[in-house]
């Protein structure tokens, strides 16, 4: 089977014009969005997305410096990645990858890729499942099959531990204290952890100097965090910052506690990080930023939307040319240009979308809802957009939605009975985490009937044959 040879010029990526084009959207709508957006549809096609534009960079970019993510957000991305490179050569994959702007002719050289590692908690154990060090070399140099010698990891039980000490003696209960880089030791103990921490330092400065001797990075990959934190660069973070190891805040340390065992560890620990300056060195990195669900939409739309500003740490990228953003349409809702499209193309506005312009609304102004005017309604095209179409006053659509959202509360509060429930989660514990309240009361009367299925797949899920 032949196929028609994909031909880019320099710089420009077949991949992301065949999607963006797909999405029906712009790439950036200025000047309200400040660096390019591509949007899909779902989660697993955004690992997809990205899978493709990182293989077509490898193929345009033999022997380059990448960086990738870990945690939950690549999984699809490395289940891509893994798909084409075993199957690269049948017919089916060929046709695929050709199709969505890939050469399938010239299978990408991932032995010459040099990878950098983004961070690392710091204390733990690099064979515990749990780090990143872990995880980068089972997902990436083994699954991708990448050449270890060319690797550049953060193996924290080799920094700085004096021969015949355990890093757990160095620091009981993983506890560090940072305040030894300026003050004097008082003991035996500290003095120790003084000088491990002071060889920290040294690895991060000489970390910072190997990459920038390779140029910089090439391809960098990363999430964004719940407080619009790039690799642990949390909010607030210098735009020059370089590697260094460093605590966080809450809301990093909440969404790590479920890889370190609860929040009374997590907020103990710190971490080591390339700076933000890191990223950014090689100004022509190709820097992508994925994002699913509107849990996200919020930190999304700040890094997209509003000046460069150390609150927001992944609009450092808004100065890179090759920067993009990819995703889903949950995590897009309050990027405000391309939600006035969705309004102002909509030949009729569901109730939902009405509701959920205004609630957002309010939430932006920090409002109730019966406190809106109509100020604040034109202040947002996609607001102003619903005062037009709809030919209703502000206050009559406050009023309506705050009825719509009281009623919700007050049907939860009634227990349905003589009614077929069937509950869904993807994991075995998520319904009780979930809803387990209203289900005590649900399943209290003989007259409801209930069926659970569980859904459960992804890297760590909790299987049935564990369970």
């Amino acid at each position: 089977m032949t196929h028609k040879k994909v031909v880019k010029e320099q710089g420009q990526s077949g991949v992301e014009e065949i999607f963006w084009k797909r999405s029906g959207r712009q790439l950036t709508y200025a000047p309200a969005e400040k660096i390019p957006v591509i949007e899909v549809s779902n989660f697993p096609m955004l690992g997809k997305l990205t899978a493709l534009r990182f293989l077509e960079w490898v193929q345009n970019n033999p022997g380059g410096v990448i960086s990738l993510p870990t945690g939950k957000t690549p999984e699809h991305f490395i289940k891509w990645v893994i798909h084409y490179l075993k199957n690269w050569n049948l017919p089916e994959v060929q046709k695929d990858l050709a199709e969505n702007g890939v050469d399938p002719a010239v299978f990408p050289d991932m032995k010459r890729l040099v990878f950098v590692q983004i961070d690392e908690f710091y204390p733990i154990n690099p064979n515990q499942h749990n780090s990143y060090y872990y995880y980068v070399n089972k997902f990436y140099i083994k699954g991708f099959g990448m050449d270890p010698e060319k690797a550049l990891l953060i193996d924290t039980s080799q920094i700085g531990i004096p021969e015949g000490i355990r890093p757990e003696d160095v620091f009981p209960n993983n506890v560090v204290d940072i305040s030894l880089r300026t003050r004097q030791a008082s003991h035996t103990q500290e003095r120790l952890q003084k000088r491990v921490i002071e060889a920290v330092d040294q690895f991060c400065t000489d970390y910072e100097k190997k990459i920038r001797a390779l140029g910089g990075i090439g391809f960098f990959l990363g999430g964004i965090g719940p407080d619009g934190h790039i690799a642990f660069n949390v909010r607030g973070s210098d735009y020059y910052s370089t590697t260094r190891l460093t605590s966080t805040n809450y809301e990093t340390q909440a969404a790590a506690a479920t890889d370190l065992g609860g929040i009374e560890v997590a907020r103990n620990r710190l971490v080591i990080t390339i700076g933000l300056s890191t990223i950014s060195f090689n100004k022509d990195v190709v820097a992508i930023i994925i994002a699913a669900g509107e849990a996200k939409a919020r930190v999304v739309a700040d890094a997209i939307q509003q000046k460069r500003n150390n609150l927001y740490p992944a609009a450092v990228l808004q100065d890179l040319p090759n920067a993009r953003f990819y995703i889903t349409q949950g995590a897009a809702k309050l990027l405000q240009e391309r939600r006035y499209e969705d309004v102002s193309k909509a030949e009729i506005l569901s109730d939902e979308t009405v509701e959920q312009i205004i609630i957002d609304l309010a939430l932006h102004k920090q409002k109730r809802l019966r406190d809106l005017v109509k100020s604040d309604f034109m202040s947002i095209r996609s607001s102003a957009e619903i005062l037009k179409k709809t030919g209703q006053d502000s206050k009559t659509l406050a009023k309506r939605v705050e009825e719509v959202l009281i009623k919700k509360i007050e049907d939860g509060l009634t227990t349905p009975e003589g009614d077929v429930f069937m509950h869904t989660a993807p994991h075995h514990d998520d319904i009780m985490l979930g809803y387990l309240p209203y289900i005590v009361h649900l399943v209290r009367t003989a007259k409801n009937k209930h069926f659970f299925n569980y859904m459960t797949s992804g890297f760590t899920a909790v299987t049935n044959a564990y369970v």
